[in-house]
């Protein structure tokens, strides 16, 4: 037997897989609750014990971990053009352990930097013009950014004519500068993964010094990598597959939380019609969404807002009075369970809800635009319209039987300017998986690939 013991510290629980690369096959797996505020290893023990009482000792296997305990770095961004600054900060920050705030156009002002102060970040994008476009604004808000009194780094990710000239103002022991190539070389065509790789690396430094971690950083083999980037990595071997193993082809994944919802899509997702153009950004192969205001417990008041109540209390077949009070009792108890068919009904339909809307966010869409050549049809974002498999996970999906009814209902009724998989089989993560084989990649591809082939939706 060759062992790897695969460890996710999350932001509630610690999770432990013990894979045996040679058989290709889960041996045990084991959580308990994190333990982020006191010693975060004092989480990983408890379940280390847990997993151990199965299969007895397993001090000498090899460790590889990746961590979401820390939660999110909070992550400011300036750039030149609103639409596309906020578009290339997410981007980059998606699955690189960063969530983005807020993001700034054009010059920043004094009331801005005081702003800055106040929501005291983590983490600065600065980014602003094309190579060998615009180069004052970037140079002029470095010299403003350098001015904040509170301390984070700056990844300086811009025009590379203004790179160095950006370094020298804003370096400084409050605020250390990574410098990296452009994350907009060429208006329209994105270049994120060096400023991915920055942020990343600064995410798992402050993980690294975390509480506890840090003086047993000794016992993990790997590096830590985010949790998100470890299950990006995954559906990403799980699409492509291996010299050995076929992979799936595109796929989308939705992992539906208790307080957030995360959309990855592996996909090209050039128009499927003949008929549309690409317009605007193109976006990532693979790509990660997180709908921040969406959840099934801690932000079911989210799902509501977005959606609305009537849409839910239709899906649900109850009144609007009977959504109110079950958002009630969610208020009340995070931790509640639904015990009778109406209760089960408007779980269903708050998880179809919550899946509508992210993906909805997450995918493009067609817009019929008029010329004095007649109407044109132009899309923004990718077409995941023909998309054929979509893998649930997430706490309210891992233990359902109703996978693809709820995936059914999220998807029907959607505008057709909308580009969501409308026909997509579900499979279910139903040992939630996923992030031990993105660890579980970085050592042996094979091994990874078909073991996620063999344990997601009872074998592919």
């Amino acid at each position: 037997m060759q062992a790897v013991l695969l460890i996710d510290f999350g932001s509630t629980f610690t999770k432990l897989t013990l894979a045996d690369v040679s058989e290709r096959k889960i041996i045990a797996s084991a959580q308990s609750f994190t333990t982020a505020q006191t010693d975060i290893m004092q989480g990983f023990q408890n379940a280390l014990e847990i997993l151990q009482n199965q299969t007895g000792d397993v001090s000498k296997v090899k460790r590889l971990a990746c961590s979401s305990a820390a939660g999110g770095l909070r992550m400011l961004a300036s750039g030149l053009v609103p639409s596309l600054t906020s578009k290339a900060a997410k981007l980059a920050a998606f699955g690189a352990g960063a969530k983005v705030l807020k993001t700034y156009a054009y010059e920043l002002t004094d009331d801005d930097i005081k702003e800055i102060d106040s929501i005291n970040p983590e983490i600065f994008l600065l980014t602003g013009g094309t190579d060998g476009g615009n180069y004052k604004v970037i140079e002029a808000n470095a010299k403003k950014i350098a001015r904040c009194e509170k301390p984070f780094p700056v990844v300086v990710a811009g025009n590379r004519s203004a790179g160095k000239n950006c370094a020298q103002s804003i370096e400084s022991a409050l605020h250390p500068v990574f410098l990296t190539e452009n994350v907009m070389p060429e208006l329209n065509r994105l270049n994120i993964a060096p400023a991915q790789d920055i942020i990343r690396q600064i995410f798992l430094e402050r993980i690294i010094s975390g509480k506890g971690l840090s003086r047993e950083k000794a016992l993990i083999d790997g590096i830590l990598m985010p949790t998100p980037a470890s299950v990006l990595s995954a559906l990403t071997l799980l699409s492509e597959g291996t010299k050995e193993i076929k992979g799936l082809g595109e796929l989308v994944c939705i992992d539906l939380g208790g307080a957030t919802t995360d959309v990855y899509s592996i996909a090209k997702g050039y128009p499927s019609l003949p008929s549309v153009t690409l317009h605007g950004l193109q976006e990532p192969y693979a790509k990660r969404s997180v709908e921040g205001d969406i959840g099934m417990r801690y932000s079911a008041r989210g799902i509501v807002e977005a959606a609305g109540i009537e849409a839910l209390a239709d899906l649900a077949g109850v009144t609007e009075k009977e959504v109110e009070d079950y958002l009630e009792i969610l208020g009340q108890d995070k931790s509640f369970l639904p015990k009778n068919p109406k209760e089960h009904m408007l779980e269903e339909a708050l998880a179809a809800l919550a899946i509508r809307t992210a993906l909805i966010r997450h995918s493009g869409e067609i817009q019929r635009v008029f010329t004095p050549s007649g109407a044109v049809f132009k899309q923004q974002g990718k077409d995941l319209s023909t998309v054929n498999t979509v893998i649930l996970t997430g706490g309210a999906l891992v233990h359902t039987d109703k996978g693809q009814k709820i995936l059914d209902m999220a998807v029907s009724n959607v505008d057709e300017s909308c580009l969501i998989p409308r026909h997509a089989k579900a499979i279910i993560d139903t040992k939630y998986i996923l992030s031990a084989m993105g660890l579980l990649a970085t050592y042996d591809r094979d091994a990874a690939c078909a073991i996620m082939k063999d344990n997601i939706g009872g074998g592919l």
